[in-house]
């Protein structure tokens, strides 16, 4: 009995060592197979839809809203009246001017009879020169004052045309800022009653671009967006133009984008906020690989197929990835030169080619607690 025991004890102590459940084997790698397809790069935005042409239709006048003909989303034509301004104050003015401008012609008239009556009596001797000088003097003020009068008359013939308020375009009115009864004041900015878009079958949207994505865009690109109002619709645009000029808030520069918008249904209105993909390039058939290849670092202890100290120093467009040779556990390091990306994948220009595999990640595994060993802590 003595003798069994003493065979036993080691033989279950070696069984225990060699399952024990904290012993572990080398990392396990993820791999992802190169394939070719389409890759689209894209920039994304924010922007406001707006009118192509929107006219803020104002009042040059002072007084009170008398009429008004035109109401929100009303269809006007251009020349039609939208608004008129108390005109009472206005036709006096002009009347008024029409007076001043006969008292100073008849007041003229009565400068060239003295003038004349003064060179006759200057050439009789019966008037002196001062006389005479001072005849042409009144008459040149007596002309002179004719012209400010007719000044006035013209003012007041304006502004009593500008009691009646004209739709400068077809189209929709999408904003009135006025009610009737209301007096406006034009004083030193010109008070708007009306905005007018001339037709909104035909939108833009600004959007603003980062200055980190604007040398990616260019005119005639296509661009998709959505809105809060349709979140299952995608509405498609052309970008048109891209603006110098820049815009820095918090320190972030952006640049405005214009993209032309076909709405047709008028399901769009000026104002909404779109959410902008910009396609900036595409490749068709391109060699993909994940972008997780990209970001793989061996882990600690793994083992390589070169020193660490051999791989080369990489260009700008170049990338490190990682094989896995056949023995599934040496990783053999390979430069590759990258294209555009999606954002999940990135195209691969040359290093690799369409079949061969990259390590996107490792995994340290356990072996499992089956057989006679006993089952890992925990479980």
């Amino acid at each position: 009995m003595r003798y069994r025991s003493f065979l036993f004890i080691p033989l279950c102590v070696l069984f225990l060592v060699g399952c024990s459940p904290g012993a572990t084997k080398g990392p396990q790698y993820d791999v992802a197979k190169l394939q070719s397809g389409e890759i689209i790069q894209t920039v994304t935005a924010t922007g406001t839809l707006s009118a192509v042409v929107s006219v803020d239709v104002g009042s040059q006048i002072s007084g009170k809203v008398k009429v008004l003909n035109a109401d929100f989303n009303s269809t006007v034509k251009k020349g039609a009246i939208v608004a008129e301004i108390d005109s009472a104050l206005y036709s006096a003015a002009l009347h008024q001017a029409m007076g001043d401008l006969a008292s100073a012609k008849a007041a003229r008239e009565l400068s060239r009879l003295t003038l004349d009556r003064k060179k006759l009596l200057v050439s009789q001797h019966a008037a002196t020169q001062a006389d005479l000088d001072k005849a042409v003097a009144d008459l040149a003020q007596a002309d002179a004052m004719v012209t400010i009068k007719e000044g006035a008359l013209e003012k007041a013939q304006a502004d009593l045309s500008y009691c009646k308020i004209y739709a400068p375009v077809d189209g929709i009115v999408i904003s009135r800022k006025v009610d009737l009864g209301q007096t406006v004041a034009a004083a030193m900015t010109t008070p708007v009653l009306f905005t007018i878009a001339q037709d909104i079958t035909l939108m833009h949207i600004s959007a603003t671009v980062s200055e980190a994505d604007i040398g990616l865009v260019r005119p005639g690109q296509k661009a998709e967006f959505t809105v809060d109002a349709f979140p299952a619709e995608v509405f498609v645009g052309n970008v048109v133009q891209v603006r110098m000029a820049a815009t820095t808030t918090n320190n972030v520069v952006t640049y405005d984008t214009i993209i032309d918008v076909s709405n047709p249904d008028r399901k769009l209105f000026p104002g909404m906020t779109a959410t902008v993909t910009i396609v900036a390039t595409r490749r068709e058939n391109a060699l993909k690989i994940p972008n997780a290849a990209l970001r793989f670092a061996p882990p600690e202890g793994a083992k390589l197929s070169v020193p660490q100290g051999s791989i080369p120093q990489l260009q700008r467009t170049q990338r490190l990835v990682y094989a896995l040779e056949s023995d599934n556990s040496t990783l053999r390091p390979v430069v590759i030169t990258t294209g555009i990306s999606n954002g999940v994948d990135t195209e691969v220009i040359s290093g690799l080619k369409p079949g061969d595999s990259v390590v996107t990640a490792a995994n340290a595994k356990k072996p499992g607690g089956g057989g006679f060993g006993p089952p890992p802590i925990g479980n």
